[in-house]
Order: C-alpha cells, then structure tokens, then sequence
C-alpha cells in the first residue's frame, strides 16, 4: 500500500499537489510525523519507489529521514518565547 500511495504521489500528471496533500493529512489523522520529499532528497525517494519490491527499507529509511526533518524544522519554529 505504501508503494502505490506514494507512486501516485510521485507522478506528475498535475496530481502531484493533491497527492502530497492527502499523504499530509492522512500522516496527521493516523498520527504519523508527516513528511516532505525536499528536491535534494527526490533522487533517493524515487529510486526507493523503483526498488520497494526488492529493498523496502530503503524507501522506509528515506521516509523517516525526512520525517525528522520535518520534525527539527517544526520544533525550531515553535522554540520561541512569549
């Protein structure tokens, strides 16, 4: 399931943007720390999708390294003083 998700999210039929956002929203309802494919790390997400059927890890392992990413990102911004 998560290879067809994010093969559809990868395409770029126009879809792209509207894929990107469902994936957002479905990580915040399940709980899962969403994640942004940055363009420096497109190369490896892609290369992940070709290759699920054989390495799965390695797409999982590109995942969770932009969802802590994303993570440090969010954290910087809410580490303010009121």
């Amino acid at each position: 399931m998560l290879k067809i998700f994010c093969s559809w999210v990868s395409s770029s039929d126009g879809n792209e943007r509207v894929g990107r956002m469902i994936m957002f929203k479905e990580c915040l309802k399940n709980n899962i720390i969403p994640f942004i494919i940055l363009d420096s790390d497109k190369p490896f997400y892609l290369r992940g999708l070709k290759n699920y059927e054989s390495d799965k890890m390695f797409l999982i392992d590109i995942i969770k390294h932009v969802q802590d990413l994303y993570e440090a990102a969010v954290d910087d911004m809410l580490d303010f003083e009121i």
